[in-house]
């Protein structure tokens, strides 16, 4: 089978030092009195989307339900500090929005942890005020939702169980008006369980399924955040149904932990087979030939002591592939320690 492979060897998935702090990112004004005014429409909008998570959370209302959202999909890579990065999209009902400027909450809440007691409310500055709730991620974003609704964003966490609030709520006017209508809001409730890639065992990241392109220059912190399944100098888009044009290409990229090393240098085998579904039954279809990566392919500096992440890929064009579905199997050796792990990536063909 014709492949071609497109990484550069080297490259590692930034990580994240720790969840940020609750803060909202303002547009930047023309002049210092409408940057204040905004940054007062913007706590305002802060406080509502936390009040609003915090009597979901107690049972004291439902879900609002104003603006639908969907989960798209996530995927875990191994991260910095113990953590697990985790980039994912979600779908807005664009058509639902007034406007296009809403602030997005993302509460994340550990399921096996106590839940945090809130804040009393206490008027008298005289007395110690309780310290506000603490939670594994807690994030305001205030961006503008496109056409199709979709946004990506991403967090880091530890190994675990976790419930994510997801929360967008249109944006408030600079001034309260008097018989203003309420806003408009939208949650979405997420269950989430984060895999642990700080083992021995040899295991992957996700296996992310889309279209692979390099960008010149690296993204600000703040494209970063718009764009996290951006890797250094190499941008993935991935596909959100699987469904692969029969002109275009097949491309996976994922990442291969826990390998011994050899003088810095692991000594791993993938295997790419494919299988294809038929109406009597899932069949062998074709396979490429075995990805080597030891200290004869990767780069000299390479060196899984000094944090290098090991990255696997393969670009397989689809024109000799009939239409319908398939079964990408990947099969990853560590020929150091004799041991392996399989992951399968499903596919649908179309003209």
């Amino acid at each position: 089978m014709q492949i071609r492979r497109v990484i550069s060897l080297a490259v590692t998935v930034a990580a994240l030092a720790s969840a940020p702090v609750l803060v909202a990112q303002n547009n930047q004004q023309p002049n210092r009195r409408d940057q204040e005014r905004r940054s007062q429409a913007d706590q305002r909008d802060i406080q509502a989307l936390v009040q609003t998570v915090d009597a979901v959370a107690a049972g004291k209302q439902p879900a609002p339900a104003d603006i639908p959202l969907r989960w798209e999909g996530n995927h875990f890579l191994r991260g910095g500090d113990g953590s697990t990065y985790i980039p994912f999209t979600i779908v807005a009902d664009a058509s639902k929005l007034p406007m296009p400027g809403v602030g997005l909450y993302i509460r994340v809440v550990n399921k096996n942890a106590a839940a945090p007691a809130p804040a009393a409310e206490n008027n008298n500055r005289n007395r110690n005020q309780p310290a506000p709730p603490t939670y594994p991620w807690d994030n305001v974003n205030f961006i503008e939702v496109g056409g199709d609704g979709r946004i990506s964003r991403a967090i880091a966490l530890k190994p675990g169980e976790y419930e994510m609030f997801l929360t967008m709520k249109e944006r408030g006017p600079l001034e309260p008006q008097r018989n203003q209508p309420p806003a408009k809001v939208g949650m979405l409730r997420q269950s989430i369980t984060v895999p642990d890639f700080t083992g021995t065992d040899i295991t992957t990241s996700s296996v992310l399924l889309g279209a692979v392109e390099q960008i010149s220059t690296p993204l600000t912190p703040e494209q970063q955040q718009e764009n996290p399944y951006t890797f250094g100098n190499m941008r993935v888009v991935p596909s959100a149904d699987s469904k692969l044009k029969k002109s275009g290409e097949l491309q996976v990229l994922f990442w291969v932990y826990g390998t011994q090393a050899n003088a810095g240098k692991p000594d791993v085998q993938i295997e790419y087979n494919f299988h294809q579904r038929t109406p009597e039954g899932e069949k062998y279809f074709n396979k490429t030939a075995p990805q080597v990566l030891n200290a004869s392919t990767l780069p000299p500096q390479f060196d899984v002591a000094a944090g290098h992440q090991l990255p696997g890929s393969l670009v397989v064009p689809l024109t000799s592939f009939p239409e319908g579905d398939y079964r990408l199997e990947i099969k990853v050796t560590d020929r150091l320690s004799g041991k392996s792990i399989t992951q399968n990536v499903n596919f649908t063909v179309e003209a």
